[in-house]
């Protein structure tokens, strides 16, 4: 019910970005969605790709500095208020979304996001009987 994400922390200084993005395009590892988030000294690039284990063994040996997470994507219609309802059910459900961004792809929405209360999430999911995206169909979007 989850996929892998990967959070590379990267200085802010001109090419450290691209640096990251060459490691990748040179394993022909195809980014799907990503988002830049920062500081003043560091940024924080989240990145869900096709091939999430290989790019992680990939920057580590290039010594950047990556984690790998589980994060729930949902997809859902391309309409105005399903984000709203989507996360009004989690609400009701107490659980509190650490972060989340979302992007078109074939004309579907698609919501990232992270909790520190999976097993509830996986509940409300569930209950709400939501579509979510697996890591094996993933790559069929």
């Amino acid at each position: 019910m989850t996929i892998h994400q990967l959070s590379v922390f990267i200085e802010n200084k001109a090419g450290r970005l691209v640096k990251v993005l060459n490691v990748l395009k040179q394993a022909g590892i195809q980014i799907i969605a990503s988002t830049v988030s920062d500081t003043v000294e560091y940024g924080l690039y989240r990145i869900i790709c096709d091939k999430p284990s290989q790019a992680y063994r990939l920057l580590r040996e290039q010594g950047i500095s990556v984690t790998m997470n589980d994060v729930f994507a949902l997809q859902i219609d391309n309409t105005p208020g399903q984000a709203a309802k989507v996360f009004e059910a989690f609400g009701s459900a107490d659980v509190n979304i650490s972060y989340m961004y979302s992007f078109l792809l074939k004309d579907k929405g698609i919501i990232v996001f992270r909790t520190g209360d999976t097993d509830k999430a996986r509940e409300v999911i569930s209950l709400n009987k939501m579509h979510f995206i697996s890591e094996e169909n993933l790559s069929e979007l």
